[in-house]
């Protein structure tokens, strides 16, 4: 497990770190908030400790911009006040759990290890990911950053081979042959109107993904080029 912890207490953090390395956690420590997000945005992080109370990037912003950028990294918020409001500011910006300071090192690692468990579980169900869009597909759930998409069934089963063959064209008789064989309702236009809706309510959320129709083929699901 590799833990990244963003405090700008450097005793604080040392403590932190040298304890998670002797429970056999893979722990590195960052001392503002712009470093601490650059460290988390990496692929290998399996969970960040992360103070409310930042220099250059405050800890709710960090988290935030975690989240806008799709990336499900749990989050365990540190607070030295516990306020109500500022328990509820962090839940809401996307932190998965919090421990209001002082705490104690035990029970900062035990909640690490239920986070451990959770993303075993998350890699069983093989979770899809392209830019800021996930897809879950044994939970039938797809998110755009850390809002969840109001998908129809015909709407989800479509975005699943699209995010698996994401940047590669998806021809229209995969779909119907593959997903709804022997299904009459998708042999007429019905397949192009569930399209619409899918593309439509990926636009109204992702900046990063669209749906292109390629002519006489089928959609490809890719990033946005900029500009």
């Amino acid at each position: 497990m590799r833990v990244i912890v963003i405090d700008d207490e450097r005793r604080m953090v040392e403590l932190i770190v040298s304890y998670l390395q002797e429970a056999g956690i893979d722990a590195y420590g960052y001392f503002d908030g712009r470093a601490g997000l650059a460290a988390a945005r990496d692929d290998g992080v399996d969970a960040v400790v992360l103070d409310l109370m930042l220099p250059a990037i405050g800890g709710i912003e960090v988290c935030r911009r975690l989240r806008n950028e799709g990336n499900p990294v749990p989050i365990l918020m540190l607070t030295a006040r516990g306020s109500v409001s500022e328990r509820v500011a962090g839940l809401e910006a996307g932190a998965d759990d919090y421990l209001v300071k002082p705490f104690a090192l035990e029970e900062l690692t035990a909640r690490l290890r239920v986070f451990q468990r959770r993303n075993e579980i998350v890699d069983e169900d093989e979770r899809l990911v392209l830019a800021d869009l996930v897809v879950d597909p044994a939970a039938r759930r797809a998110w755009v950053g850390v809002i969840e998409l109001d998908l129809a069934r015909r709407e989800f089963d479509i975005l699943v081979p699209l995010m698996q063959n994401a940047g590669r064209a998806v021809s229209r008789s995969h779909i119907i042959d593959h997903l709804w064989l022997d299904d009459p309702d998708l042999r007429s236009n019905a397949l192009d109107v569930h399209m619409y809706r899918l593309r439509t309510s990926i636009s109204e959320h992702s900046e990063e993904v669209m749906i292109t129709t390629l002519r006489g083929v089928g959609w490809r699901l890719e990033r946005r080029v900029p500009g």
